[in-house]
């Protein structure tokens, strides 16, 4: 009996109606909330978390104070699937009620799957420049690189999740152990004064030279995290000693082992390609008069060696490269209009939002014309 009122509450319509109202207010409060959150902080705080919480300036504490994005998505689907199995009718004027579930149910799952799997990068490009490679702006990576050889390099990419446990990494490849004393997840670097006697954060590289310091996270769409590693090689023989990475220094720093020859440097987490794009030019129009910009587009070359495809394409506002199951799309350039910069994205489930509006435009026309059809007879039979 209990299980019958559960489930009879879960399909209700009064169910549906508080929810779609705790969508509104989270969808208002957290479009609000991003003027002084930033854009990720606020996705991340209402509409990716199961609640919003409260916390009073400087305290350590926080408390629950509403359902969040994922609590109401949920209760949702539930409610859709409680109601469709409660209500299924396979009938004419029924059908066109089942394909609106369906599609809404469809539309949550593709949200939800969208938010886990997607994944958004940029490539910077040049003209007269190829990459196989897109960056990811908000993850950086510790690249340590074996330039022995001379002719060809050997890369060892540690990703920034394990530099953030501050443990110990050691990898096959390497012939020296990675202990991560400290990882900053933003920071400050400036040059040390050698006249105050101030020591630098680090022994060896461009350690002795600078200072390092912790800062507060970036929530600002237009400004990014600057993250540092503070790092200790060890080798069987003992420490080679410490050195500073961080985004701030873009120029490797040498690590001397035997006589093996290495570089390190934190960057942006790379995903590679299997194919190259090169950026043949970069075009940048604005209204005759003003600095507003009319158009600007890349054309650029898509060269695959699996496939021996070899095309040129153009991409321009709202004109993406749909390519290799991602979807570059022309976000920005450089100030001189010499070089372009891609957003590239990821996602599995870009076409669950097309077939789900298709879905209940048919079961919305579908209902109307049910309606519609008997009302027009009656109309010709008087």
């Amino acid at each position: 009996m209990r299980l019958e009122k559960v489930f009879d509450f879960l399909a209700s319509l009064k169910l549906s109606v508080v929810v779609l109202t705790l969508a509104l207010v989270i969808v208002f409060w957290g479009t609000l909330a991003q003027v002084n959150m930033g854009l990720y902080k606020a996705q991340n705080e209402f509409f990716r978390s199961f609640f919003i919480y409260w916390q009073p300036q400087g305290a350590t504490w926080k408390i629950p104070i509403f359902p969040g994005g994922y609590t109401v998505g949920f209760v949702f689907l539930f409610n859709l699937l409680a109601a469709q199995i409660k209500t299924f009718e396979l009938s004419v004027k029924k059908f066109g009620l089942v394909l609106v579930h369906v599609g809404l149910i469809l539309l949550l799952i593709g949200q939800l799957a969208t938010d886990m799997l997607a994944v958004e990068s940029t490539m910077h490009i040049r003209e007269g420049e190829a990459k196989n490679y897109s960056e990811m702006d908000r993850y950086v990576e510790l690249a340590v690189i074996n330039t022995t050889a001379g002719d060809r390099e050997r890369v060892t990419a540690i990703p920034q999740d394990a530099l953030t446990h501050e443990s110990e990494i050691q990898d096959p490849s390497l012939p020296f152990a990675i202990h991560v004393r400290h990882f900053y997840p933003n920071s400050a670097v400036t040059q040390v004064d050698p006249m105050s006697g101030e020591k630098g954060v680090a022994t060896q590289g461009f350690g002795p030279q600078v200072s390092v310091r912790e800062t507060a996270r970036e929530t600002d769409m237009n400004r990014r995290d600057m993250p540092g590693a503070l790092l200790e090689l060890t080798t069987p023989q003992g420490s080679l000693g410490t050195w500073f990475v961080s985004l701030w220094i873009e120029q490797p720093q040498h690590v001397h082992v035997g006589n093996q020859e290495f570089e390190v440097v934190l960057r942006p987490q790379r995903l590679y390609k299997p194919y190259t794009i090169h950026l043949l030019s970069f075009t940048h129009e604005v209204y005759p008069g003003t600095e507003i910009p009319k158009d600007f587009s890349s054309m650029v070359r898509v060269q695959n060696p699996q496939t021996g495809e070899d095309r040129q394409v153009r991409i321009y506002m709202n004109n993406p490269l749909r390519y290799g199951g991602e979807t570059y799309y022309q976000a920005s350039f450089d100030t001189d209009n010499k070089g372009t910069i891609l957003q590239v994205v990821r996602n599995p489930s870009w076409l669950t939002p097309y077939f789900s509006c298709v879905l209940v435009g048919i079961g919305l026309l579908w209902q109307f014309l049910v309606h519609l059809i008997p009302f027009l007879k009656r109309k010709v039979a008087l």
